[in-house]
């Protein structure tokens, strides 16, 4: 083996043994790839990329929509919507039996069309959706499975944070990316509901009786949510805004929302805004320890010589791609999903490309798995945001909670391999 391998298994052992020590993973990528590119290079090199890798991630006009949508969530989030979408969800689906699990499934794919995240979808709905279950008698590992596993819809359905990170880091077409996610986000809503209905069957009481003035009248208490929406996604879509214009524009129309509705004021405006810049901070954190990790992985040549050594397998394509997911479903035990995005897409996509598959169809496919995991013992980061939030639930509850849930992906996840179609159709009829 030559120095650059050396230096390059040392690098990725002392980051294993820097993120077990609770160091932060943007410093601990910073810190490796700063000084294993000075080790191979010089201390000057080292220093400059140390200079310059901030600064590019932070004036890097693609990412400016990441912030951008969290403000979206959180304004979303201060101004009521989340209530907004369950209420409305209980409205027509409440009479069913399970129609409270139902409805918490509809209203987690709402929330995530407005926020982007994961951990705020299920944090946000475990307060809203809960209680309301609760109510109803539901058994805890029923409720909290079901908080959790749609909470993953958040860094699916678009637009995601998660994805744009994929897009940046790819090179890919972030708004093509979103568009992508759509029927995949859809069919997850689809089949989270199905198997609620199937698998837990008449064992979930009924809600209220149906009311159909009821059900027309909480369209009404929504109709923000869908204007948020179509105002994102259609000028995506249409082609009248790029991404991060169309994030902006979701972002200022939810505080007008908010403001005209007299559910947000000024002083709520700003603390949400500090609200969002605190997370947003720590993404960016991520992003630049990637950037700097990312100049240690091209002077070692690392993704080069995984792509040899994964194909030298000879497990054929589709074979090399079950060994790329599944090491992303362990890596789920250690990393969250933008931290699991950020360190391995870089390594592994070089290997995708080279084995042909279509790189839009591959971000998706990556966010299913990441989705995957974060509900996946021993450690779903999910599982333990809801944990958190409730802590008169166990852990092992909730991981019998969400069982049927991961059965329900792994399907899903085949399904989307098998036929590619259902996550290019869309994207192919944009010019």
């Amino acid at each position: 083996m030559s120095e650059a391998d050396y230096v390059a298994i040392g690098g990725f052992v002392a980051l294993f043994v820097l993120l077990g020590l609770r160091v932060p993973i943007g410093i601990a990528m910073g810190l490796i790839g700063t000084c294993g590119f000075g080790l191979l290079t010089s201390p000057n090199a080292a220093l400059s990329i140390l200079a310059q890798a901030p600064i590019a991630t932070l004036t890097n006009y693609s990412l400016t929509l990441i912030p951008f949508f969290i403000v979206m969530g959180v304004f979303a989030t201060n101004s009521g919507m989340s209530k907004e979408i369950f209420a409305a969800g209980q409205a027509w689906f409440g009479s069913f039996r399970g129609g409270a699990a139902l409805s918490t499934i509809g209203a987690c794919a709402g929330f995530a069309a407005i926020s982007g995240s994961s951990v705020a979808t299920a944090a946000t709905m475990s307060k809203v959706a809960l209680p309301e279950m609760r109510r109803f008698d539901y058994p805890d590992r029923v409720s909290s499975g079901v908080v959790a596993a749609g909470g993953t819809l958040g860094i699916l359905i678009p637009p995601s944070a998660v994805l744009a990170v994929y897009g940046f880091i790819t090179e890919q077409d972030i708004g093509k990316l979103f568009i992508a996610g759509i029927v995949p986000g859809l069919l997850a809503v689809v089949m989270y509901m199905a198997t609620v209905r199937i698998y837990y069957g008449r064992s979930l009481p009924k809600g209220d009786p149906f009311d159909l003035r009821r059900a027309l009248a909480s369209l009404r208490g929504i109709w923000a949510v869908f204007l948020l929406f179509l105002a994102v996604m259609g000028s995506i879509y249409l082609g009248i805004a790029s991404p991060t214009d169309a994030a902006g524009i979701g972002a200022v129309l939810t505080a007008i929302i908010g403001l005209a509705r007299r559910r947000l004021r000024l002083s709520t405006v700003f603390s949400s805004v500090v609200e969002a810049l605190y997370t947003s901070a720590a993404i960016y954190s991520v992003l630049i320890g990637a950037m700097l990790f990312s100049y240690f992985l091209a002077i070692t040549q690392t993704p080069q010589k995984i792509t040899g050594i994964l194909i030298g397998f000879d497990v054929g394509a589709y074979g090399t791609l079950a060994l790329i997911l599944c090491f992303f479903l362990l890596m789920g035990a250690i990393f969250d999903a933008m931290a699991m995005v950020i360190l391995l897409v870089p390594i592994v996509f070089p290997v995708i490309v080279q084995l042909g598959f279509d790189p839009l169809w591959f971000g998706v496919i990556v966010v299913m798995t990441v989705e995957l995991a974060l509900i996946t013992p021993p450690i779903g980061m999910n599982v333990f945001v809801l944990n958190s939030v409730n802590r008169d639930i166990g852990l092992p509850t909730i991981f019998k909670g969400v069982l049927p849930f991961v059965i329900t992906d792994l399907l899903r996840l085949i399904l989307m391999i098998v036929l590619p179609a259902l996550v290019l159709f869309l994207p192919g009829t944009i010019k």
